[in-house]
């Protein structure tokens, strides 16, 4: 899972890569539930690496507790994702100079993207965002600089965050080790087509009916 782990850009990969790994040692630690609450709550909104690995390295660990570390990784994610919508909406006018400057992912150009799309499409902008390898801080923190409703905002953020981290626990509580090797390889693509289908399906409902 180190889909998002790649968006620090040029110059910056070795640095991504020794968080990453560093991410991933915690697994073996007593230590490894808090720091992936921890790691949940800070990628929301500027940590580089996303929760996946650490969560998929305790659940083949417990595979038992695969479900309730998913449980965890949720709440703290999307808490991270209101601590960023909070700094967004009240803090930003003297918080993204460093945000601009040090998180990965989080730039002036991204927000003026996103902003075009929160002009249409405001829920399904941050669904897409929390269950793609898409990075999802920069929705959290330009959430709040645009004013995205912000019960439309966590509505959206619990059902992606929640999607994705319980998919990625139940594969492993089902199918243990053997699922591992598929995740990591194929998770991002299917998190792809997963979206589309869902989004997809609302259209077709949309234009039914």
């Amino acid at each position: 899972m180190s889909g998002e782990a790649g968006e620090a850009g040029p110059g910056r990969p070795g640095v991504v890569r020794r968080l990453y790994d560093w991410v991933l040692s915690w697994a073996a630690t007593p230590y490894g539930v808090p720091a992936l609450a921890l790691l949940g709550f800070a990628e929301s909104s500027f940590f580089p690496v996303p929760p996946d690995p650490l969560l998929i390295a305790l659940s083949l660990g417990v595979p038992a507790r695969a479900l309730r570390f998913a449980a965890v990784t949720t709440v703290t994610s999307v808490a991270g994702g209101m601590a960023g919508y909070l700094i967004g909406f009240g803090a930003w006018s003297f918080a993204s100079d460093f945000f601009f400057a040090y998180v990965p992912g989080v730039t002036p150009a991204a927000f003026e993207r996103v902003k075009a799309v929160y002009d249409a499409y405001d829920f399904w902008a941050i669904f897409v965002a929390g269950f793609t390898p898409i990075p999802y801080k920069v929705f959290t923190l330009s959430a709040g600089v645009f004013s995205v409703s912000f019960p439309v905002f966590v509505v959206a953020s619990v059902l992606s965050r929640g999607a994705r981290f319980f998919l990625l626990g139940a594969l492993v509580w089902r199918y243990g080790p053997r699922i591992s090797g598929f995740i990591d390889r194929y998770f991002n693509v299917l998190t792809w087509v997963f979206t589309a289908l869902l989004v997809g399906g609302f259209v077709l409902l949309r234009y039914a009916l």
